[in-house]
């Protein structure tokens, strides 16, 4: 309980101190705070300190390139939402307005919060949209077809929504609708005959296995998403020898010689990978960013924080992009390091123990 009252006085101090404009006393609304938690074992947010909680949760991710644009995340409050039925629906509508079109909003839904002896519902897919055919996809098809769901035979087939109520409730599968997904054709603007692979992608990458945490109240439900940095799809999803695996296809493709490993055929397989990702995207209306014009704006998200006095936490691994890394400004320099204890914060849930029952 005492570790609980410290963080939530905190993330109370931290944001009366963002925020000069709020209305309230702030050591009123501590006390406040810790009555509730001496009483209850926690306390509710109020809609400010959420919004407020989400965007500085996401400017804290140290894996995250994009935070330049922390302040524009739209935040749904839905924390009156804990049954699997309703958290499907509005995860669906999550996909509808962060899709916009093609015009694709930041956006985070947070359900409700674990209480304590009481934890919420989880979502255990890795993100609302994954294809089965993935290999990273395999443990929830796996367990999606333990529930009974019959899809998954054909390419790019997506994975219904996983939910669990509760660690002794049977999980709850949902197909997605059609209207929710966006997906992109990907073509390549100078080889007609990459069509014919058939491949494609979603607009969407909305995290959906990550607990929001915020002054000491654990959010499990609560997927996010920004807009994909082409190299996410192009040289990660795609292109990882774990996953789709595509540069042998693409060399072939392009009549790349692999008879040798100093042709640099996999280095020339990959920017025409990528290449026909950003263009297929770009053609289709969707928001994505290249590697080089994202670089850039994370080095101004920097300077920006650094005005503002605060330090900005970086993964360099996950920073520098997976191709052409020294060719953008993010490689030739260091960072602040990743701080553990940094809140708010989206933490990583392990997906053989979403409900931390080992711990």
């Amino acid at each position: 309980m005492a570790a609980r009252i410290q963080a939530a006085e905190a993330f109370i101090g931290q944001f009366a101190e963002e925020n000069p404009e709020a209305t309230g006393d702030p050591e009123r609304r501590r006390r406040e705070v810790r009555r509730a938690i001496e009483s209850y074992g926690t306390y509710e947010h109020t809609t400010e300190e959420l919004v407020f909680g989400a965007r500085v949760a996401w400017r804290n991710a140290a894996r995250c390139i994009g935070r330049l644009y922390w302040r524009s995340l739209v935040v749904r409050d839905l924390r009156h939402l804990r049954h699997p039925d309703d958290i499907a629906e509005q995860s669906f509508e999550h996909l509808r307005l962060a899709t916009n079109g093609g015009r694709i909003r930041p956006v985070i839904s947070v359900f409700a919060p674990d209480r304590p002896g009481r934890p919420a519902a989880r979502l255990l897919s890795e993100q609302l949209v994954r294809y089965a055919d993935d290999p990273a996809s395999a443990a929830r098809l796996a367990l999606a077809r333990n529930l009974g769901w019959k899809g998954g035979k054909e390419e790019f087939d997506l994975l219904p929504l996983l939910v669990q109520a509760a660690p002794e409730r049977t999980p709850e599968y949902y197909e997605l609708p059609g209207d929710a997904v966006l997906e992109v054709p990907l073509r390549h603007p100078e080889h007609s005959g990459f069509a014919g692979l058939g491949l494609r992608w979603y607009a969407v990458p909305a995290v959906s296995d990550m607990t929001l945490e915020i002054g000491g109240v654990g959010y499990p439900a609560a997927p996010f998403n920004g807009w994909y940095m082409g190299t996410e799809i192009g040289s990660r999803n795609l292109g990882d020898s774990d996953r789709y695996d595509l540069l042998p296809s693409i060399a072939a493709l392009f009549d790349l010689n692999t008879a040798s490993d100093r042709s640099l055929w996999r280095d020339r397989a990959l920017v025409e990978l990528n290449l026909a990702v950003l263009h297929s995207f770009q053609e289709a209306g969707v928001t994505m960013a290249d590697h080089h014009t994202e670089s850039a704006r994370f080095l101004a998200h920097i300077e920006r924080e650094r005005r503002s006095g605060r330090a900005v936490p970086a993964d360099w691994s996950w920073i520098v992009p997976p191709l052409s890394g020294s060719a953008t400004p993010v490689f030739h320099r260091t960072y602040d390091p990743p701080d553990a204890g940094l809140r708010p914060a989206l933490l990583r849930r392990p997906a053989t123990d979403p409900w931390g029952t080992s711990s």
